[in-house]
């Protein structure tokens, strides 16, 4: 899961990109709006935080003129801004969720969390195509075989699969959804998580087609 960070305090944003590192997302971190709009034209995201009060561009005109492209990508605005009146303009200006500063960042996850949820069609606490279950909380497979603890890369992969079973994602595709701006990706990296994600799971889980991608299949 790709997730666009668009905030100018340093201390906060250093922080929150550890964090949502070390919980297996793929995080770009920007700090003012003109690039969080550059960004968002050229990047494909599925979720963006952001930021009010960013310099250059702030936050609300950001998200307008995300909305008016017509860009669905879910927005969890993370702001200092409490008033009542902040928050109704954001959410009627198409944020899907607005979060207050200072929060705990196990509240921030657990809001990526559910906003994912929803924005896969999926109210429950896991993503599932009737074959295998991935509890986005604990980072747990489940098969007929039992539990499965996942590693951060191989929890990413099989989210990016699991968000649209069915669906082919090409190798360019999944490295966009599970490394950010700076991570080093070796030329095998997406075949090795596959493998060790079959070895654990069995190789029918995830499928491939030759010269176009990789899938889980439909919800049974």
């Amino acid at each position: 899961m790709r997730i666009l960070l668009a905030e100018d305090d340093l201390m906060i944003g250093e922080a929150m990109k550890a964090a949502l590192t070390d919980a297996a997302y793929g995080i770009d971190w920007i700090t003012d709006g003109h690039l969080a709009i550059e960004a968002l034209a050229t990047t494909t995201y599925d979720m963006v935080l952001l930021d009010l009060g960013l310099p250059r561009k702030d936050g609300l005109s950001v998200l307008a003129r995300l909305r008016a492209s017509g860009n669905t990508v879910p927005v969890l605005i993370i702001t200092a801004r409490d008033a009542i009146e902040d928050r109704i303009a954001g959410l009627d200006g198409g944020a899907d969720d607005y979060i207050v500063k200072p929060f705990d960042m196990s509240e921030l996850l657990a809001r990526i969390r559910a906003n994912s949820r929803r924005q896969a069609g999926s109210a429950g606490p896991a993503l599932s195509n009737g074959v295998v279950s991935l509890d986005v909380a604990t980072k747990t497979a489940t098969t007929e075989a039992g539990d499965v603890q996942l590693s951060a890369r191989e929890f990413a992969l099989l989210h990016a699969l699991l968000v649209r079973p069915g669906a082919l994602l090409s190798r360019a595709e999944i490295e966009d959804r599970i490394y950010g701006w700076g991570n080093e990706v070796e030329s095998n990296a997406v075949e090795f998580i596959i493998h060790a994600l079959r070895r654990k799971l069995g190789r029918e889980v995830i499928r491939n087609v030759r010269g176009v991608g990789w899938c889980v299949g439909r919800t049974k």
